[in-house]
């Protein structure tokens, strides 16, 4: 595969067109058959991975409350065998020892119920949607009768106290309080209630262990050790699920900041050579280009040079691209540049950067003289918060989805969105985003593209079919837009492979992060942009007006059921991936 890098420049200052653009020489990207890419973001998932199966719960966590969750439930799964074994064991027990006749059947029949419930719940719960509250509150509820049944067998002052005690501190670690209380209550109400009849001698104690070869005074004493017993492992028990679920956000916080860390220094890193170099003088400094005299040098790329200029007549500000004389040897750049020229100026929008001239200099250098803009570009944001707000979100994704309507009625798709071809200028004391560069743009209709077929784009911002070399129409812009809301909420790009081709790759047969598992948003967030990142284009929003609506109402709480019944759907054929 080769890669060709057209670089056209940028600055933070200007309306220059940004790298870096990849233009691959491939028609298509085929799917590896042996490991290699990213091979885990391609393979099916394991039986149990798909269903949701207990060996595989932990892949699924998508929040420290959720991965607690699916902890229990493996949990549970290990403590209802045991509970299996301690019922053979008991009822082996009850048969070789000697013991009253009906304090045997008591927990014969105690012993019963767990071996009939136990089997059951680990059959339900082998999708983590089969753990209910009912069905945990029916497990507690049985466990409570079986372990309490114990103590008329083998006495209220026996070990069988300690089964119960276990029983209590394994449930309170659970996510379910309720159901803890409900067991703690059912146990030391049974002990103690035992245990008032047999000292007040309203009841024999026919246990192996009685209460009664006690003193009455030791009888008090040993009831109120057990039940100060299960009061500490109750409380225990809780505040330990606290204590652990709140290691576990921190923990799941941190592992988000270095991961958008990661994403940031990835884009310093990419831009610090580029930025190092503007600035000054250029080679065209101070020369007369058509009507504007060229000025600093403030954007460089592969095929041109973007210049801060001024009008000879009026003095207003502008910047100039000009094309490197080395490119006219190629005709292939020379109409890319021109194409521009022509698309941008027919796209009369206040949120697309305005054409002010076009022509030749007197060495026969194409040129194109754009509104000079003041401000920043979102790389330019993003490489200093690593996230932004779910406001300016909305606000950015409303400003350039009006520039890309305008694009779509003129027939123009852009195919190459990205941060830094989006500019947040300064108009009239308020801030206005403008899309630049449509320098790798298509025209809906034409004969042919200015790429020759090839794939031209920016990997981690590029539609499926766009990486595939496959044709494509606005929605591929609706996709790219989407990925830059994506990369602006959750501090990464939705794909980010060590080198293009794995780029690419994630970007045709991997899925993203889920957005509320990188940073804190709406689940109805999650929602727009599943539909927005969608795989096939016929599950993208039409325009990117409706994703801007939606996305807004998204933020705001008020998301139509349609859509999220919508992007459940696309969601349940393409889930987002749990680890990257």
């Amino acid at each position: 595969m080769r890669v060709a890098v057209a670089d056209d420049g940028d600055d933070d200052e200007t309306v220059a067109s940004p790298p870096p653009t990849v233009d691959v020489r491939a028609r298509r990207l085929s799917r590896p058959s042996a490991p290699g890419l990213h091979e885990d973001a391609t393979q099916a998932p394991s039986a149990g991975a798909a269903t949701g199966g207990p060996d595989s719960l932990s892949a699924f966590t998508t929040s420290p409350a959720e991965a607690l969750r699916l902890d229990e439930i493996l949990r549970t799964r290990v403590f209802l065998k045991l509970a299996l074994v301690v019922v053979v064991a008991a009822l082996v027990a009850i048969v070789i020892a000697d013991g009253d006749p009906v304090a045997k059947t008591v927990v014969a029949l105690g012993c019963g119920v767990i071996a009939v419930v136990a089997p059951w719940m680990l059959w339900v719960t082998r999708e983590p949607e089969g753990y209910t509250t009912r069905r945990i509150v029916i497990v507690a509820i049985a466990g409570g009768l079986g372990a309490s049944s114990s103590l008329v067998y083998w006495g209220a002052a026996s070990p069988a106290t300690a089964v119960i005690l276990f029983g209590i501190y394994f449930f309170s670690l659970g996510t379910q309080p309720g159901v803890t209380v409900i067991l703690y209550a059912l146990c030391a109400a049974s002990h103690l209630g035992f245990s008032a009849l047999v000292i007040a001698g309203a009841a024999d104690d026919p246990g192996l262990v009685p209460l009664t070869a006690l003193a009455v005074r030791d009888q008090v004493a040993t009831t109120l050790v057990v039940q100060v017993l299960f009061a500490v492992a109750f409380v225990t028990g809780r505040a330990s699920r606290r204590t652990t679920l709140a290691a576990v956000s921190r923990l799941d916080a941190a592992v988000r900041v270095v991961s958008q860390r990661e994403a940031v220094l990835a884009e310093v890193r990419q831009e610090l050579d580029r930025a190092l170099k503007l600035g000054g003088p250029g080679r065209y400094t101070d020369q007369v280009v058509g009507s504007f005299r060229l000025g600093p040098l403030i954007g460089r790329g592969g095929m041109g040079e973007v210049y801060e200029a001024v009008h000879t007549g009026d003095g207003s500000a502008a910047a100039v691209k000009l094309l490197h004389p080395s490119t006219l040897a190629d005709a292939h750049h020379v109409e890319r540049f021109v194409r521009e020229a022509e698309l941008v100026a027919r796209l009369d929008c206040p949120h697309i950067v305005a054409v002010r001239e076009v022509g030749t200099t007197a060495g026969e250098l194409p040129y194109l003289a754009m509104e000079r803009l003041r401000g920043h570009d979102l790389a330019h944001y993003l490489r200093r918060r690593r996230a932004v707000a779910p406001s300016l979100v909305v606000e950015l994704v409303r400003d350039v989805a009006i520039g890309l309507e305008a694009a779509r009625n003129a027939g123009v798709v852009h195919r190459d969105l990205k941060p830094h071809n989006l500019f947040a200028a300064e108009v009239g004391g308020r801030r206005r985003w403008k899309i630049l560069d449509f320098g790798v743009s298509k025209a809906i209709g034409s004969q042919g593209t200015l790429t020759g077929g090839h794939v031209v784009g920016t990997p981690a911002f590029m539609a499926p079919e766009q990486a595939r070399g496959e044709e494509v129409d606005h929605r591929a812009d609706v996709y790219a837009l989407a990925a830059i809301a994506y990369r602006a909420l959750c501090g990464q790009p939705p794909h980010r492979g060590r080198d293009v081709p794995s780029t690419l790759h994630d970007v045709v047969y991997g899925a993203p992060r889920q957005p509320s598992a990188l940073a804190t948003l709406p689940v109805d967030l999650d929602r727009v942009l599943a539909l927005g990142l969608a795989k096939a284009r016929d599950d993208r929003f039409a325009t990117a007006a409706e994703f801007a609506q939606a996305l807004a109402a998204a933020t705001a709480g008020s998301l139509d059921d349609a859509l999220r019944a919508r992007a459940d759907a696309v969601l349940r054929r393409s889930p987002w991936a749990t680890t990257r």
